[in-house]
């Protein structure tokens, strides 16, 4: 393996990637955001696997907390294995795949089409089927994605998100915030989680907690963490896991708070500090003081936004644990970049 990963480069790429999209999606995102303003939609649905559903929950919470409309995620197999179509004629549908070829992902945006909903596909291949399946189409621009583990791809596509999201709502600081995302997220990049790859020497199983977005971001550091590492990650909101996870974190179990600058900060960290107190192995995005470790972190200057920072600085310590572990995060075992279920 090169001293350098396609995985490390991709995440080092992630400020310009980002700078980029916002740079030249701005008519695409117009249109599809003068549509949902016409059509007023009731409800928001989502069409996504894997990484891109992590970043429709991200979605799910930003859209709700900003507009007030409800948002469900819907399973692909409503439409490709059962053939049914929802009631979808006041809804608005948004579709997350980097490969725009996922057969089932195709299959339930049409149906959204067919059923009466706006219909947009955020994706990273353009002339895809998820494309020609949707009213419009968000390119992520973000270039050729060579690790299998989706990290530029995942950031772009919640960027893509949040751009319509601010346009739709008119949101001037969120706009702001998102423009100044190439910033702030160079400075994640450079955040350093060394300490934590020795930490987790010998542990092969762990918690990621977080709330709201930060909520999307630990299932996605989760889904990280077994992709790359083969570390079975299991992501909790931090109101959950005293609901019966808890009874696992014996003395020395590691936790990971991911807790962003937002109204979830306090709640996060104090469950991350109480796990600590207990005896796990607990670190924490926080300034707020405790028993858990701290780690740094870069901030955006909007709640909306923060927690997106998180998942940079976690993707460049996740490719360092991979590779402590004597693993290749570019090929994990098993997977493949475009998975083309039905």
């Amino acid at each position: 393996m090169t001293s350098q990963t396609h995985m490390r480069r991709e995440v080092n790429e992630i400020p310009e990637v980002v700078a980029r999209f916002t740079q030249s999606s701005g008519p695409v995102i117009d249109r599809a955001a003068a549509r949902l303003r016409q059509t007023d939609p009731s409800v928001v649905v989502t069409v996504a696997r894997g990484s891109s559903d992590h970043a429709s929950a991200y979605l799910k919470y930003a859209i709700e907390l900003v507009l007030g409309i409800p948002v469900a995620s819907v399973g692909p197999s409503i439409a490709s294995i059962y053939g049914k179509d929802l009631r979808l004629d006041r809804a608005a549908a948004i579709a997350i795949s980097q490969s725009g070829k996922s057969p089932d992902i195709v299959g339930m945006a049409q149906s959204a089409r067919r059923s009466g909903a706006t219909t947009i596909a955020i994706t990273n291949t353009k002339g895809s089927p998820l494309a020609e399946a949707s009213d419009f189409t968000v390119d992520l621009d973000a270039g050729i994605e060579q690790s299998v583990a989706a990290t530029k791809t995942y950031v772009t596509s919640v960027v893509a998100g949040l751009a319509l999201l601010a346009r739709w709502s008119d949101d001037a600081d969120l706009a702001r915030a998102i423009a100044g995302l190439p910033e702030s997220l160079a400075r994640a990049v450079d955040c350093d989680w060394t300490e934590m790859v020795s930490a987790l020497d010998g542990h092969n199983a762990l918690y990621v907690l977080g709330r709201g977005p930060g909520f999307a971001i630990a299932s996605e550091a989760a889904l990280k963490f077994k992709e790359t590492c083969n570390i079975q990650a299991e992501s909790y909101s931090a109101a959950e896991v005293m609901h019966g996870p808890v009874a696992i974190v014996t003395p020395g179990y590691p936790v990971l708070g991911l807790a962003a600058r937002d109204a979830a900060e306090s709640s996060v960290a104090d469950m991350a500090h109480k796990l600590a107190r207990q005896g796990a192995l607990a670190f924490l995005t926080s300034s707020k003081s405790g028993a858990a470790k701290a780690l740094p972190f870069a901030t955006t200057g909007h709640p909306i936004t923060d927690p997106l920072a998180l998942i940079v600085s976690f993707y460049g310590f996740v490719e360092a644990l991979s590779r402590h572990r004597g693993l290749n995060p570019d090929v994990p075992p098993a997977l493949k970049k475009v998975t083309e279920t039905v």
